[in-house]
């Protein structure tokens, strides 16, 4: 069954929770062949409720001690800038549309998703832009994130923030 995975790791991103949930993405999502969707919530407020349909299932989880398993089990992830889940998912060679939080301030993440986009690894939207760039999702043109390089991205981190 071909899976979504979305994580906002330990923080509260519930703008995000709430639109990928929404009628209009979980309709462009079955469109797209996807039949589940597994939400992590973390600590929000905004929980939807699971769903079982004959065609599409919700499933919804605030934390576990390992998000390793739904990374790999997963057709397409989608996730909140920080930079712990971004390098899991792409280490695991999973397709990533990264959702930009808007409300941080100094956002670090924003210029962590611009980078690996301009190094086409990712794509990268807002929550107000998600539906949209579902409907044209288009992977054909990522490149794999070289795998094994921990401090790679180390050095790719302190540059965006400015720590070199």
């Amino acid at each position: 069954m071909e899976s979504v995975f979305v994580t906002v790791g330990t923080t509260s991103f519930d703008e995000l929770i709430q639109e990928v949930s929404s009628e209009r993405a979980t309709r462009i999502l079955q469109d797209l062949g996807y039949r589940k969707l597994i939400l992590q919530i973390g600590r929000g407020s905004v929980e939807p409720k699971p769903l079982v349909g004959t065609n599409f299932t919700l499933e919804v989880f605030r934390f576990k001690d390992s998000i390793a398993d739904d990374i790999q089990n997963a057709a397409l992830v989608i996730s909140h800038a920080g930079a712990g889940s971004c390098l899991e998912t792409l280490e695991a060679g999973k397709p990533l549309i990264v959702v930009i939080n808007e409300k941080l301030m100094n956002n670090h993440q924003l210029e962590l998703a611009k980078q690996l986009h301009r190094d086409s690894h990712l794509v990268y939207c807002t929550c107000s832009t998600l539906s949209e760039t579902l409907q044209k999702l288009d992977f054909t043109s990522l490149k794999p994130f070289p795998p094994g390089h921990p401090e790679k991205f180390s050095t790719f981190l302190d540059k965006i923030l400015g720590f070199q």
